[in-house]
């Protein structure tokens, strides 16, 4: 029950995912860096699609962002694609943005049911797991509460979850916007508001992914994210065509819960550390209205 989460996280002592993302968007700024090693950008790079040219260019974003952005965001299937070897490059990402003090988010969508959806909270959300995220990307299209054993092992933890409501690809409002006035992404939106009653302070630690090209979707579907209350993480700032002025317009009065999140218009930047820093720096200063 959110209840018995609630008192758990407090008996441990932990300050909230909420809390430590809320702090970290004040300081540094609203603005995410996916860290997203597709072949194209390796081969961009000048480097190979291997596991060598992987953690090159991992580490390099990473050592150029980590004290600008508020959280990096590893695409997992990019370093799964290289099989075990992959998975030991994103273990050491997640670990060296712990020890420079900049918050993961693992983008992995995972969604399931029971013990298998157990597990999936396991591997990212557990203290000691090698692949313990600050957060973690989730699917609820098997329905919100099969999510159950993530949003409690993340209030236990002092981890976050973000929970994909409206996504900008084409084929999302096939699934996000049936119901209309009911429609499957408002149900999220009210589901992770829910959730977040059990966090004190401005921001609880149950996102949602919405898309920062979804345009008048949120208006067309009544969904309001500033009851929600949770962090808004909005990809396709830059690349695809999505700008810091766009997110005003879509995210209107919650857009201090939003976080900006770039991938490839940033990373195009690279090889380069100080040229993927300073093309972090002109999309922060846009997210910030500098």
């Amino acid at each position: 029950m959110p209840e018995q989460a609630a008192a758990s996280a407090q008996v441990q002592g932990r300050e909230s995912f909420g809390s430590r993302l809320g702090a970290a968007m004040a300081a540094r700024g609203p603005l995410c860096v996916g860290i997203d090693p597709h072949p194209s950008l390796l081969s961009a790079w000048g480097l190979k699609d291997d596991v060598d040219g992987l953690r090159a260019f991992s580490l390099t974003v990473l050592e150029a962002v980590a004290s600008l952005a508020a959280a990096v965001k590893p695409q997992v299937a990019l370093y799964e694609r290289h099989g075990s070897a992959g998975i030991a490059v994103l273990e050491e990402v997640l670990a060296i943005a712990r020890d420079e003090s900049v918050l993961t988010i693992a983008d992995a969508k995972r969604g399931d049911i029971g013990s298998t959806m157990a597990a999936y909270a396991d591997a990212w959300l557990r203290d000691g797991s090698p692949l313990a995220a600050d957060s973690v990307t989730l699917s609820p299209y098997l329905g919100f509460e099969s999510l159950r054993p993530a949003l409690d092992l993340a209030a236990e933890t002092g981890r976050g979850v973000f929970v994909l409501a409206l996504t900008s690809n084409p084929e999302g409002p096939s699934v996000q916007h049936v119901g209309g006035a009911d429609s499957v992404a408002r149900r999220i939106a009210h589901a992770a508001g829910g959730e977040n009653r059990r966090y004190p302070g401005d921001l609880g630690s149950v996102g949602l992914v919405v898309g920062a090209t979804v345009g008048s979707a949120l208006a067309d579907l009544d969904v309001d994210l500033a009851a929600m209350r949770g962090p808004i993480l909005a990809p396709g700032l830059g690349a695809q065509g999505a700008t810091p002025a766009h997110l005003r317009a879509t995210f209107g009065n919650a857009y201090g819960q939003v976080l900006g999140t770039s991938s490839r218009e940033i990373l195009s930047a690279g090889p380069k550390r100080q040229e993927l820093r300073d093309a972090a720096q002109r999309t922060l200063d846009g997210l910030r209205g500098e």
